[in-house]
Parts: C-alpha cells; sequence; structure tokens
C-alpha cells in the first residue's frame, strides 16, 4: 500500500483550527446524541471507513444504543429515530449529497420545523466541519481503529 499524506504532521496548523471548530461545537446547543448521528451518517455517505469507526465508538460511549448505530443506514423507514433527529439527518444528507440546486426549500422548511436557526446554523457547521474531516480522511487512509488509544476510544469496546 502507498504511504499516504499525514496531514498532522503535514499541516498541524490547519488541523488544529479544525479541532478547534470540532471543539466548538461541542459548546453548541445540538445535543451530543444529534451530534453523533450527524458525523456518522455524513461519514457512512462519504465512505470514510476511519470516521466511521470512530464515530460509532464515540457514540457507543456517550450511551447510544447499538440498534440505533445498526438502522442509522435505513433512518427513513427505521421507527427507532425521532422527528427532530430525521429533520437533522435530512438536512445532513442534503448538505453532504449536495446537489446542483443546493438545499431545497422543502429541506430547510422541514428543518425549520423542528430547529430553531441558531440550531440549523449549528447542522450546518457540524455536517461542514465531519464532511472536511472525511475529505481529509479519505486522502491520508489512515486505517480505522489506528488512533483509538489517542483518541480515547478503545473503552467503547467495539474492537
Amino acid at each position: 500500500m502507498t504511504t499516504r499524506v499525514n496531514h498532522y504532521q503535514a499541516i498541524p496548523a490547519l488541523v488544529n483550527t479544525l479541532i478547534t471548530a470540532s471543539a466548538a461545537l461541542k459548546k453548541s446547543s445540538l445535543t451530543p446524541t444529534l451530534k453523533h448521528l450527524i458525523d456518522l451518517r455524513a461519514s457512512q455517505l462519504n465512505g470514510c471507513a476511519f470516521c466511521v469507526d470512530m464515530h460509532c465508538k464515540e457514540a457507543k460511549m456517550a450511551g447510544e444504543r447499538e440498534l440505533r448505530l445498526y438502522h442509522l443506514a435505513v433512518w427513513r423507514e427505521s421507527p427507532l429515530f425521532s422527528a427532530k433527529e430525521k429533520a437533522g439527518l435530512a438536512l445532513t444528507e442534503a448538505m453532504t449529497r449536495i446537489s446542483e440546486e443546493g438545499i431545497s426549500d422543502a429541506h430547510y422548511s422541514a428543518a425549520r420545523e423542528h430547529f430553531s436557526e441558531t440550531e440549523i446554523a449549528e447542522i450546518a457547521f457540524a455536517v461542514a466541519i465531519i464532511n472536511s474531516w472525511n475529505r481529509l480522511q479519505l486522502v491520508s487512509q489512515m486505517a480505522p481503529g489506528s488512533q483509538d488509544a489517542a483518541f480515547g476510544l478503545a473503552r467503547a469496546d467495539l474492537a
């Protein structure tokens, strides 16, 4: 396998900027549960194995039920997600799979039924940040689980 770029070593200042933005989101009004669902669903859509692995472990450590993690790929049909979570996931998907038309009025209106303008802005930043992380990881191809010790994820017991 070809050795890939390590963003942490190549451009630490920029990586630290993204880390700071990620940390700031933890202080937002988004619930940790919704934030985990956003991170995991965007990572699934982007095909980022490293991030899917990491966010499954983070969600489980935060108390997320495994069955909901299994159902996330089929959240529209699953009874395990609230209407508010589904609205957040729909906006996540629309922003991750952005179309030529952008975010439709229908997607925005559906989100607005459940979220304030501030919360929608926070969701937009959450999606933008996880999409950035996903794209960086797709370039670097870090092995899933390779950073568990550094990120404190070994205790998720999902080896």
